[in-house]
């Protein structure tokens, strides 16, 4: 697999190293209703490691032998300043870009793991099981009103919008930099809205991000189930 680098919608790199993935649990209310999962009372992070991540734009070849495999679209955040306890204005300013992930899932593999009471890694963090878009920047986008769409060969499968987060973006990073510090580079998966389900070969998957609902895509990538 191709090492991974960050880089802007344009193809240009971004000279920050891939540190960690920090992701968000049922972040959505509607998501872990799918799932039939408690909403957490603070925000549920786990972290995927730089080795899952591939980019978005190659075929999608995940494990076959370990059960179903789930897609789940999220808006990616890219880190552009170090942050360790930061105030709501210096979360803001950290961010540098926003994307697109999907943060795949091995969903047989993580029911026995929660069904046993431990850690959620081998369903979340083999090689590939973090493609991620290119980024486009931060100027002049508002974290509140960002809005993303999944479509799997042509139909209408995921919608999220982050007015409909539990934890909204820059609360969720100053939240998660009073716990470990985040590095330049690193990326925030800020959870999925409802919608997941299993990868199939044949998906074409297509993704977009929108500053409005009503306007062209800002950031559009699609991708194949191989």
């Amino acid at each position: 697999m191709p090492e991974y680098q960050h880089h802007w919608k344009d193809g240009t790199p971004i000279h920050f190293p891939l540190g960690k993935i920090v992701c968000v649990g049922r972040n959505y209310a509607a998501h872990a209703e799918e799932l039939n999962n408690p909403i957490p009372e603070t925000p549920l992070l786990f972290i995927k490691p730089a080795s899952s991540a591939m980019y978005i734009t190659r075929p999608l070849a995940p494990p076959r032998d370990q059960g179903a495999v789930h897609f789940e679209t999220e808006l990616a955040v890219l880190i552009g300043q170090p942050l360790s306890a930061a105030t709501e204005t210096q979360a803001r300013d950290a961010i540098l870009g926003y994307g697109l992930a999907l943060d795949l899932t091995l969903r047989d593999v993580q029911s026995e793991l929660k069904t046993k009471g431990h850690p959620w890694e081998r369903a979340k963090a083999f090689d590939g099981a973090c493609p991620l878009s290119p980024f486009i920047s931060a100027q002049g986008l508002s974290s509140e009103t960002l809005h993303f769409t999944l479509d799997i060969n042509g139909e209408r499968r995921q919608t999220g919008d982050t007015g409909d987060m539990l934890n909204p973006v820059v609360p969720l990073i100053q939240h998660i930099s009073q716990i470990f510090s985040l590095q330049p580079g690193d990326v925030i998966l800020t959870g999925t809205p409802a919608g997941v389900g299993a990868l199939e070969s044949g998906h074409t998957l297509s993704l977009s991000l929108l500053p409005d609902p009503e306007r062209d895509p800002a950031l559009f990538v699609e991708t194949t189930v191989v």
